[in-house]
């Protein structure tokens, strides 16, 4: 199903997606008929206003829910014809995710935290590997602590060390600094873009910041659910 006019490094193919929820005594159209593709090594921002449905082709695009219509195309795999367990182990292999809310378990520590999608894909190394990704992000000497007791800097760090841990081929990036003050949310998305750059891995960026949106190589803006050319 993907797009024969397109290279092969296709690391995720969007095609005429459309989302329909039920609202009220009705239905209301959230993304109407949008294609994209994104290439192995790409930045891509996705921009628009509050409403424009970007955190919803985000998680189209992780297949967290399902389109109705269309397809998305990930690992050259349509994420709507599998199971649910099938579209979680693709995730698990793909993909990587860095979310506005961080999104840490609280009962569990910055090297838990980061060691468990190491775990959930059978690694036996799980531990070293955990711990050396929180040496990168600076927070070697915090690994037993909790999430209540780091910063929302600090928990962001850990949230990019567990996205990078497993090597993801594609980084999902939600409003990555949304919770963050101006100075503590440039360190992050620094760092986001040197360990991306390290890691060869394809972003891609929801943000409704202009100047974080330039900072990658390719920009999309959805305006009312359309793609705009």
């Amino acid at each position: 199903m993907i797009r024969s006019d397109l290279a092969t490094d296709v690391v995720i193919d969007v095609l005429a997606l459309g989302k329909v929820v039920p609202s009220g005594d009705g239905t209301l159209t959230i993304l109407h008929e949008i294609s994209f593709a994104v290439t192995s090594g790409e930045a891509v921002a996705i921009v628009g206003a509050s409403g424009s449905g970007k955190s919803t082709l985000l998680g189209l695009m992780a297949g967290l829910d399902l389109p109705s219509s269309g397809a998305v195309i990930l690992g050259g795999r349509d994420l709507a014809a599998l199971d649910e367990d099938a579209r979680a182990a693709l995730r698990g292999r793909l993909l990587g995710f860095v979310f506005q809310s961080f999104q840490l378990l609280p009962a569990l520590t910055a090297l838990e935290n980061t060691m468990l999608p190491l775990e959930l894909a059978g690694r036996a190394d799980a531990r070293t590997t955990a711990a050396a990704m929180l040496a990168r992000v600076g927070l070697g000497e915090r690994q037993a602590h909790y999430p209540k007791h780091l910063s929302g800097g600090e928990q962001q760090r850990v949230a990019l060390a567990r996205a990078f841990a497993t090597r993801p081929r594609l980084l999902l990036a939600d409003e990555p600094t949304g919770n963050l003050d101006a100075a503590t949310g440039a360190q992050i998305i620094d760092l986001m873009f040197a360990m991306n750059a390290e890691a060869g891995t394809t972003l891609i960026l929801v943000t409704h910041d202009e100047a974080l949106a330039q900072r990658c190589g390719r920009t999309l803006r959805l305006a009312a659910g359309r793609l705009e050319s």
